[in-house]
């Protein structure tokens, strides 16, 4: 029941949660956002702890616990910073909220909902070019795969790889802006300017405000009560 307004309010109110509350209280807003997730974005969180994402979880969250403070404590016979290891776990739970808010809006809000915002907003143009660089993912992915495969099946790789790499690097660039030149040629043979851009319309919810409501207390309360 939430319309593009209550994802927004949900979205930038887990931003808010992990970014701006006070450090010893940072976990509990996170666990708060990881269960607003869960409840609104059941396949987010799920999407997040793949094993990509953990790697780089991993890189983020691992340095501070050898490198920062002195070492005063033990873990499975290894040195550590009881300092770092709490920064390290506030790093961990800042960028997994973080990944399921912008995962959670991304696969609830349309493109053309989020342009709509922006439009609405006062950013004109900037939808369309948000409408564009959307819509080259998947022509830049596909291109990007059929690249590799050419260069995979000619031994583009047994020898020279670095110049392999970067013929691969070139051929996927010049291919997505080709892609982007055709479109913006498209839109201004359709006379089309930023300045005549109209908002597109933006599906609400019976819980907007509620959730706006919610998110903004809650918010408040962990900030400065206390």
């Amino acid at each position: 029941r939430l319309g593009t307004k209550g994802h927004l309010a949900v979205f930038l109110w887990s931003l808010a949660m992990v970014m701006l509350v006070p450090a010893e209280r940072v976990h509990w807003a996170a666990l708060l956002c990881l269960a607003v997730a869960v409840a609104v974005y059941p396949l987010s969180l799920k999407r997040v702890l793949r094993p990509r994402w953990l790697l780089l979880l991993a890189l983020l969250a691992l340095p501070p616990v050898f490198l920062l403070g002195t070492v005063d404590a033990s873990v499975w016979g290894i040195g550590v910073s009881t300092e770092g290891l709490q920064a390290g776990m506030q790093i961990a739970l800042r960028f997994v909220v973080v990944m399921a808010a912008v995962d959670g809006f991304a696969s609830a809000v349309d493109i053309a909902a989020v342009a709509g915002l922006l439009e609405r907003f006062g950013l004109q143009g900037l939808g369309f070019c948000l409408g564009v660089a959307m819509n080259l993912l998947p022509a830049l992915q596909e291109s990007a795969t059929n690249a590799w495969r050419s260069l995979w099946m000619r031994g583009g790789l047994r020898q020279r790889r670095w110049r392999g790499l970067q013929l691969l690097l070139v051929t996927v660039v010049s291919n997505a802006l080709r892609r982007a030149e055709e479109i913006a040629l498209a839109a201004e043979s359709r006379a089309f300017t930023p300045e005549r851009a109209r908002p597109m319309p933006i599906r609400t919810g019976q819980w907007d405000w509620l959730a706006t409501a919610l998110a903004s207390l809650t918010l408040l309360a962990l900030c400065f009560v206390g």
